[in-house]
């Protein structure tokens, strides 16, 4: 049997988004920036799909930037934002991706603005506090914290950073990959300034995101070369990915309430089932209540097993992620494990679902797992 519970890492293409990309990868293919009938047929559609997302985001089309993915969405807002609005301070958390991570690390060595981490409770949440705190002891500030964390599922009370932001007039930019084509959502009332999606984490193609900047955020390019995106990103636009893109957000839209009470049944069905069959089981952060319905952490008994963990799993057909980052090809400890305070000697798992998977799968995942920790 082969199982796939990655789906935070990434999602199959839907049927329906590949049949939409299609002809826009044979028979339109016409550059945007032409202005014959070629390229007005390709830039209408961008156009369209452009409007579409910003219609599911209650925002402007004007204010839809595309992009290459989330990790460049995060880049263009943190470096453009910082050079662009004048900006001296960064309140963030250690627990973000490293694509706000890294960059935050390459803007403090610049030299030319402070970063400041917000406390953590134990449970890896947000310490509201604390950030009220930083933000009145500071000024010409930006905010970025995820909407979703992409390893252990906490969820930001995004309405209420945003509220604390306004209220101190520092700017918010949130990187909302996880959460983007799961939830409906409304970005003018969380007051965002910025925020980042990708279209892999919903079913759309990979290498296709996009950055929403508020209108009344004059920022500058962060990509030079081109007239792109109203001048906000030279190079020739990812179309088909682009259309994509757009359609697989109209599908997890049109579909959400109905596949969110399934993957959340499912979440449940499967915390239930690895609380029954494995002694001495946690959950890392907030992972097993109020999380994205998507992602369920857990922190398996301490096992000799541990470095073996993942490849039995994978041999028997099953795609996990584990405690650990691999995106160098040399394991190291998690960052975001590290940061919650969690038993690094106890091997973590981060189970993340789809509407495709199902309670049979659930099942020989659990039965393989306590095999594998026998």
């Amino acid at each position: 049997m082969k199982v796939y519970f990655d789906n935070a890492a990434t999602t199959s293409l839907d049927p329906e988004v590949l049949e939409a990309m299609l002809p826009y990868m044979k028979e339109h293919y016409g550059n945007p920036s032409s202005i014959h009938s070629y390229g007005r047929q390709t830039r209408s559609a961008i156009d369209n799909a452009r409007r579409s997302i910003a219609g599911h985001l209650k925002v402007s089309p004007g204010e839809i930037f595309f992009t290459s993915g989330g990790t460049e969405a995060n880049n263009m807002a943190l470096q453009s934002g910082v050079n662009s609005l004048g900006i001296k301070n960064i309140i963030s958390s250690k627990l973000e991706h490293h694509a706000v991570l890294h960059t935050l690390n390459f803007l403090e060595r610049q030299g030319n603005l402070k970063v400041h981490w917000v406390n953590l409770k134990e449970n890896g949440a947000i310490d509201l506090v604390h950030l009220d705190q930083l933000l009145a002891d500071n000024e010409e500030v930006l905010v970025s914290l995820m909407y979703g964390n992409n390893e252990i599922g906490n969820l930001l009370d995004i309405q209420k950073v945003g509220e604390l932001c306004s209220k101190h007039g520092a700017r918010f930019h949130s990187d909302t990959v996880q959460a983007v084509g799961h939830y409906n959502l409304d970005f003018q009332s969380f007051k965002l300034d910025m925020a980042s999606a990708s279209a892999h984490k919903f079913h759309g193609p990979k290498s296709c995101g996009f950055l929403y900047i508020n209108g009344e955020n004059p920022i500058g390019p962060f990509i030079h070369g081109g007239a792109q995106e109203r001048n906000m990103r030279g190079g020739t636009e990812n179309v088909y990915g682009i259309i994509g893109m757009a359609k697989a957000l109209d599908i997890a839209l049109e579909n959400l309430e109905k596949d969110q009470a399934y993957v959340k049944e499912l979440k449940l069905y499967a915390i239930s089932e690895l609380k029954n069959n494995i002694e001495d089981l946690q959950f890392n952060g907030e992972s097993e209540g109020d999380s994205l319905y998507t992602i369920l952490s857990i922190s398996l008994p301490v096992t000799d097993r541990r470095e073996m963990l993942l490849f039995n799993l994978d041999i028997a057909g099953i795609a996990v992620s584990g405690g650990s980052a691999c995106s160098s090809g040399v394991p190291e400890d998690s960052h975001v494990l590290t940061g919650i305070g969690a038993d690094m000697d106890r091997p973590s798992v981060r189970i993340s679902f789809s509407k495709l998977n199902t309670k049979a799968e659930v099942d020989y995942f659990v039965k393989t797992l306590v095999d594998v920790l026998m």
